[in-house]
């Protein structure tokens, strides 16, 4: 099993992609503001399921791989640190303008349901996010690693799944600071492209 230490370390960065606004918290949090709470807390859930999904890809690969190949292991260790590190320059340069859109049509939760875990699934970055922040917290001496990929997978689909609806709860309030103040935003890439890049080059450093 995982020991504590890395289990702490480990909630504690996820904690800092899942409650900082990202695609996925912004996406929920215009559902929410365009058509309610509910439809919300349903994107969120589509969003989970879709992060589950790729968890399950992700174990099947990866367990295997981590624990039979030290050098495959250290091909997915340096490229999943160089697409960490590359998503953390781009979320810093990014200038893209953040929309929550209260005038969008409103749907039903079924249909946010669906859209999103079909967006979640289809999105390849986010196969290949599960693909290079996972193997950095498993440790083949402790034991099977499989379980530890689907602990940590599961943990992280939880606490995304709780700011999710924190977010969509919160959404017309937040919606509006966002809408009022661009600076968030602003910081908001930076401060996720910092965590990016810090837990590349955390996990280029990573012995086996």
């Amino acid at each position: 099993m995982i020991d504590h230490a890395t289990l702490v370390s480990y909630i504690i960065i996820v904690l800092g992609f899942v409650f900082i606004p990202g695609p996925a918290t912004l996406l929920t949090m215009a559902r929410a503001a365009s058509s309610g709470t509910r439809v919300g807390i349903a994107t969120g859930a589509g969003i989970a399921l879709g992060d589950m999904i790729h968890t399950s890809m992700a174990i099947v690969g990866l367990s295997a791989i981590i624990a039979t190949s030290a050098l495959l292991f250290s091909i997915v260790k340096y490229a999943g640190a160089a697409f960490l590190i590359y998503l953390g320059i781009r979320a810093m340069l990014d200038k893209t303008p953040i929309e929550l859109n209260g005038g969008a049509p409103a749907i039903s939760a079924g249909q946010a349901f669906r859209q999103a875990v079909l967006t979640e699934v289809l999105n390849p970055k986010t196969a290949l996010f599960f693909l290079a922040f996972l193997p950095q917290f498993v440790r083949p001496e402790h034991g099977s690693t499989a379980l530890q990929l689907a602990t940590l997978g599961v943990v992280f689909v939880l606490l995304g799944l709780l700011s999710t609806i924190i977010f969509a709860v919160g959404a017309g309030r937040l919606g509006n600071l966002l809408r009022r103040h661009p600076a968030v935003v602003k910081w908001q890439g930076k401060v996720v492209g910092t965590i990016y890049c810090a837990v590349g080059v955390r996990l280029a450093l990573q012995e086996r």
